[in-house]
């Protein structure tokens, strides 16, 4: 069950954790400066809805993600938020695939030699379905969380920074709205391709509550770190390596491979919330459809990094309120009289 639990934790993570998040650009262009509550409940918010969506899943033995928008959105709304979710994937994935060029360009290698790279590893890790994805995420993400948390302590250390100094200044607290909102559209297409894989609900508990745990622990001091730099941050397309300037090489180089697995482990959970949801109508080989879906967003990756989250990101967020709204608010809206809205 715990260990089932942290399965399905580390999905949850590694959907969230990719080149917006784990480069430091996406809390940047959320939170920055007076967040510390903002990041405190997004953590709630993040657990409950985490919480939400895979006991909805667990319920209705989901393969895709339709059945559970159905039950969070409404009937009426569910066609509207199903293209809703299926756009939101791919420019997340067309995010995730440009951001390895990105990490390639940071030591002079060239963009499409970056965008090659994760094309042909996507194609090969659903070669073997969801297994594949999950074997990875297990081992990629504790040594991505512990390299990324180990870096970050190093350097608030280093500069003596005081986390706390700026606890009582906390007027950017609605942030955590749009930031949950915007992360929790990925999450209702993947867990939602994995209901009938869930087994028991002490699972659920301990993904959903770790998950949130783990992420706002690391949003936390990640915010805090990168407020220090802040006048540096404009010079860097991926943040992270404003921080990483004052280290050796080595580190330099350990941390751009894990982030590029953060980035693999994104769009392999994006291709897999598209690929579950055209299963649904059109039955082909997982990887002919994931082949064919890569290969179409390719010419999408033109557009710069930074431009596609700071155009994207901000959208959904917004858009996606009511869907957390109704997520918070499950225990009112979960009744009989209400389900058939």
């Amino acid at each position: 069950m715990f260990r089932a639990g942290l399965q399905w934790m580390f999905l949850i993570i590694g959907t969230t954790i990719g080149a917006g998040y784990a480069s430091g650009r996406e809390l940047w262009q959320f939170f920055g400066h007076e967040s510390g509550l903002a990041i405190l409940l997004f953590a709630v918010f993040f657990s409950i809805s985490c919480y939400v969506i895979m006991h909805i899943s667990y319920q209705k033995q989901s393969t895709d993600y339709l059945p559970v928008l159905r039950d969070i959105v409404g009937k009426k709304l569910t066609a509207v938020y199903d293209v809703m979710i299926f756009l939101y994937l791919t420019t997340t994935t067309v995010v995730m695939i440009a951001g390895s060029g990105a990490t390639g360009q940071a030591f002079e290698i060239s963009y499409w030699w970056g965008v090659l790279a994760i094309i042909v590893a996507l194609i090969l890790i659903f070669m073997k379905d969801i297994n594949g994805l999950l074997a990875m995420n297990q081992i990629v993400l504790p040594l991505l969380l512990g390299g990324l948390l180990y870096i970050l302590l190093l350097f608030i250390n280093d500069q003596g920074l005081n986390v706390w100094s700026h606890i009582h200044d906390q007027r950017n607290w609605t942030a955590a709205f749009p930031f949950t909102a915007l992360n929790i559209l990925p999450l209702i297409a993947v867990l939602g391709a994995i209901g009938n894989k869930v087994k028991s609900k002490q699972e659920i508990y301990v993904a959903s509550i770790g998950s949130g745990l783990i992420l706002g622990v690391l949003s936390f001091i990640y915010n805090s770190s990168l407020i220090q730099i802040a006048d540096e941050l404009l010079l860097y397309e991926i943040p992270l390596f404003a921080i990483l300037q004052y280290y050796p090489v080595e580190i330099l180089i350990f941390m751009s491979i894990l982030l590029w697995f953060a980035i693999f482990t994104t769009a392999a959970s994006g291709i897999l919330g598209i690929v579950t949801r055209i299963r649904s109508w059109w039955t082909a080989p997982v990887w002919l459809l994931a082949t064919i879906v890569i290969l179409a967003m390719v010419p999408l990756t033109t557009v710069g990094f930074s431009t596609l989250i700071n155009i994207s990101y901000p959208i959904y967020g917004m858009l996606n309120l009511y869907v957390l709204t109704r997520l918070l608010l499950f225990p009112i809206w979960n009744k009989p009289a209400t389900r058939k809205l």
